[in-house]
């Protein structure tokens, strides 16, 4: 659960301050307000944190790919590519902005494959969007130097990788822009929340006139007399969320830590169980550490092998327990705007994700918690394999 785990104290008083002087929207009343603005402050502190130059806070991780596509031009009929195995928000941030999502692959990092990506790239290709999922980059040097050479802009979904790098630079810092969530089961929470980041100044303002109804927040001009060049909508993030965020950024190192330490003590007593192969890491450093996932020899067993673990009541984390959530083969609902319109279309991310274990890293698991997960483990190896 990452930052919800540490909710306490200074989440309180942070937000009690905020409401104590009256003021939760993020733009003006600067008497009332005493020219306090946590949004503002929480975004300086992020651009800081992750080394972007400009960073835009918003409502939810969903709202910041909304926000993200907008500010890269896209129009209607444009292709998107991203991959398989994500949230659904990804692909319907790319339908709300009436663009075409084009679905590639995934490896066994669970990330976008590099060599499908290049395959798939048409005329029509606008952008390019890596999930780093389950807190694992994706491999960045191979997408950026197809995206370079193609000259399209990439759009990391840093969504569930905040905090996480990719040799030694942060995630959503290395594409033209990021984007991440802060919901209640992230590394950092707002509660709902998210952030757009990004290093071109450009990208920025349309980011921010789009996320706030088209307004260009001229400093000359009353709100009310705003000038405006494009639409927009309201994505906003308020300044009870920009509160909590502060507290919970100057934890998130911490979060990052315990959550790669605990990983490391449950992979390392498992790892030489025949017949479990660990997820690919692209940057074994970089891993955020939320999630531990690794694979079976067939989907039989991993069928038999979480049917076991349910059993003994041990949570596994989307693979398979929320599957209908995050691979496009399950949604129905979808498939028609998903070229070639089939849910058997991505057999090799079917194949992989169906024989896929993942179990969920907290940032305060007891001993007796780590030592009931390997045990576990084992006895429905021994079942199982």
């Amino acid at each position: 659960m990452g930052g919800a785990e540490l909710i306490g104290k200074e989440e309180r008083e942070a937000v009690s301050e905020v409401i104590d002087r009256g003021v939760l929207f993020r733009y003006g009343f600067n008497e009332k307000r005493k020219n306090i603005f946590r949004v503002l402050e929480f975004e300086a502190e992020f651009c800081r944190y992750v080394g972007c130059s400009y960073a835009l806070g918003v409502a939810s991780g969903s709202a910041a790919l909304r926000v993200a596509l907008a500010a890269l031009g896209l129009q209607r009929g444009d292709e998107v590519i991203t991959q398989s195995f994500t949230f659904v928000a990804t692909i319907e941030a790319i339908l709300e902005a009436a663009g075409v999502p084009i679905i590639t692959e995934v490896d066994k990092s669970l990330n976008m494959d590099p060599r499908d990506l290049e395959a798939k790239i048409t005329d029509k290709t606008r952008a390019i969007i890596p999930v780093h999922m389950l807190g694992v980059p994706a491999r960045m040097d191979e997408i950026m130097a197809v995206a370079r050479k193609k000259n399209i802009p990439v759009l990391e979904d840093s969504c569930q990788a905040c905090g996480s790098s990719y040799h030694g630079k942060k995630t959503g810092t290395i594409g033209s822009m990021g984007t991440y969530s802060f919901d209640y089961v992230k590394t950092l929470t707002t509660g709902e929340g998210g952030m757009v980041s990004t290093n071109d100044k450009r990208l920025y303002h349309r980011a921010a006139y789009y996320h706030d109804h088209g307004h260009e927040h001229n400093p000359e001009l009353p709100r009310g007399e705003d000038s405006h060049s494009i639409t927009g909508f309201n994505y906003r993030m308020n300044e009870i969320q920009g509160a909590m965020g502060k507290v919970q950024l100057a934890r998130l190192d911490f979060v990052l830590a315990e959550q790669r330490r605990n990983k490391a003590e449950i992979k390392k007593a498992i790892g030489e169980i025949p017949g479990v192969e660990f997820r690919d890491l692209p940057d074994p450093a970089g891993d955020g550490g939320d999630t531990l996932a690794f694979f079976l020899p067939e989907a039989k067993a991993a069928k038999a092998f979480n049917d076991f673990l349910a059993k003994e009541k041990i949570d596994t984390k989307i693979l398979p327990s929320a599957m209908n959530w995050h691979f496009v083969g399950n949604w129905n609902h979808i498939i028609q705007y998903c070229r070639p319109y089939r849910t058997d279309a991505w057999p090799r991310s079917e194949a992989l994700l169906k024989r896929a274990i993942a179990f969920p890293i907290s940032v305060r698991m007891s001993a007796d918690q780590i030592r009931r997960i390997i045990d576990g483990v084992r006895r429905a190896a021994k079942e199982v394999l």
